[in-house]
């Protein structure tokens, strides 16, 4: 029997109905379902399903299911990506939101994609991270990242300094807003939207983006993902904020941070028709011209 877990936060009313057809969809197949505990109240109270069993932390499933489904958009494939860590669970994601780069499934294919996992019919897309390894224990035992890990300042009215150092080697001192650390995934993601380049999730490497750098002439940089990226921040207003994701944490500035490539790798599903370039031309709108 297949085991598949359920994962989501904030569903609107509007997508029961297509979280009703994925549990009807699930039921006869007699997949046996998992749902976190966030959602179960209330899928609960609209959604007709036969007795899921509940979870709600990593320990509960790194060794019982063999996919998440995560329903909503691109923020909650992150949010899946702290529960499956290091347990090779591949992660679905079912696009209830927005622009759904990591969340590639519409809606409307859920039968589809249910039929896809049964006769797997499917590829699994490898894809990597970047940790944080100084300073120790700040983000607890959630300290990698799957798009990028970012630092920039906390004051509207001012800039921060970066100084960054890849393998010991200076690289330079970026004044600016911020600056972003991206993986090949992320390279959709914020470091899109600073100016940084698109990379393959097969490229072996990072990219390193200024935010509204003060020098115009400073540019996105793309490193080997063996490098060691080291950045130690200085602030006048005393602090600084560091994300890896969507999680955030105040540090002093002074504080070197050191990043690097994760030792595991997290899997995304994606359907026999889907692939890379066409996602993102779907996605970024490209081709959108009356000569194609």
């Amino acid at each position: 029997m297949i085991k598949i877990g359920i994962f989501g936060k904030n569903l609107k009313s509007e997508t029961f109905p297509f979280i009703q057809t994925l549990f009807n969809k699930l039921s006869s197949v007699y997949a046996e379902v998992f749902v976190h505990e966030e959602i179960y109240e209330p899928l609960h109270a609209k959604i007709m399903m036969n007795q899921p069993r509940v979870f709600s932390t990593y320990f509960e499933i790194k060794d019982q299911l063999d996919f998440l489904i995560s329903l909503g958009g691109d923020g909650n494939m992150l949010s899946a990506v702290t529960l499956v860590r290091d347990s090779g669970i591949p992660i679905i994601g079912i696009n209830l939101g927005r622009l759904g780069f990591l969340a590639s499934i519409n809606k409307e294919q859920i039968n589809k994609a249910v039929d896809c996992l049964i006769e797997k019919k499917y590829t699994l897309e490898s894809r990597s991270l970047l940790r944080l390894t100084n300073p120790g224990g700040v983000f607890g035992d959630l300290n990698f990242a799957l798009n990028e890990i970012s630092v920039y300042k906390k004051q509207p009215n001012s800039m921060i300094s970066v100084n960054v150092h890849v393998d010991g080697q200076h690289l330079n001192s970026y004044w600016s807003d911020g600056l972003i650390v991206a993986t090949p995934t992320g390279s959709t993601a914020y470091s899109l939207s600073t100016g940084g380049p698109i990379i393959h999730p097969d490229a072996h490497n990072f990219i390193i983006t200024p935010i509204a750098p003060h020098n115009l002439s400073v540019r996105p940089v793309v490193i080997p993902d063996h490098t060691v990226v080291s950045m130690k921040v200085a602030d006048r207003d005393g602090g600084f904020l560091v994300s890896l994701d969507s999680r955030t944490i105040e540090l002093e500035s002074g504080v070197e941070l050191k990043v690097e490539k994760e030792s595991f790798n997290i899997q995304l599903l994606r359907l026999p028709e889907e692939n890379f370039f066409g996602t993102i031309r779907a996605k970024l709108l490209w081709g959108i011209d009356k000569r194609n």
